[in-house]
């Protein structure tokens, strides 16, 4: 949920009941409970309402998470960007310990939750959050930028990270827009005004 609407508002889209569901939503929730994710949870809640929609995005989704060749860390760290650009609580808080999990540098997890540049990184981090960066500041990436990215990740790398970003987006959009709940914390702590070092 967005920070702005804070931890209290109302789910516009709760579950669905089993037995209001549509012969398609029913389809829909056997197939995502027969994959990796084994249920309907967080966006999946109110995609269901839109169930080819869910099952096509899913599919995006399960790829992207359990098989795409693009190194957990930085996929989670591609999330977790995405998750404070657009305040979204669901996302952190669940992928929050993946991304430790995942080895992501706790200074690096904390500097994004406080919107600002993590100082000390890798170059294949540093080359991640620039693009990542910039793309959603300016629209566009730099000659540079693109450049550092692809020594670190290769065209199809660039493609997964930016593929993986564009996923969480909409992921992030509709449950901002349908006040998902956050399953608990850790929580997004509020933005600090941008400094010299960073947003």
């Amino acid at each position: 949920m967005a920070a702005a609407d804070g931890p209290a508002q109302h789910d516009r889209m709760p579950p669905v009941p089993d037995a209001d569901m549509t012969p398609a939503q029913q389809a829909a929730l056997a197939a995502i409970t027969a994959g990796p994710r084994g249920g309907v949870g967080g966006p999946f809640v109110p995609l269901l309402r839109s169930p080819e929609l869910m099952t096509r995005l899913q599919r995006t989704g399960e790829y992207l998470r359990f098989a795409s060749p693009l190194e957990r860390r930085l996929f989670e760290m591609a999330v977790l960007f995405v998750a404070r650009w657009w305040d979204q609580e669901f996302e952190w808080s669940h992928h929050h310990p993946l991304a430790l999990a995942a080895g992501l540098d706790p200074a690096i997890v904390d500097a994004i939750a406080h919107d600002r540049r993590p100082k000390e990184m890798d170059e294949a981090a540093a080359a991640v959050w620039d693009l990542l960066d910039e793309l959603h500041r300016t629209k566009g990436v730099t000659d540079a930028t693109y450049a550092r990215v692809l020594a670190q990740l290769g065209e199809a790398g660039v493609v997964e990270l930016v593929g993986t970003a564009g996923y969480y987006t909409t992921l992030a959009m509709t449950m901002n827009t349908a006040r998902t709940p956050a399953p608990g914390g850790p929580f997004l702590p509020p933005r600090h005004p941008a400094t010299e070092d960073g947003r």
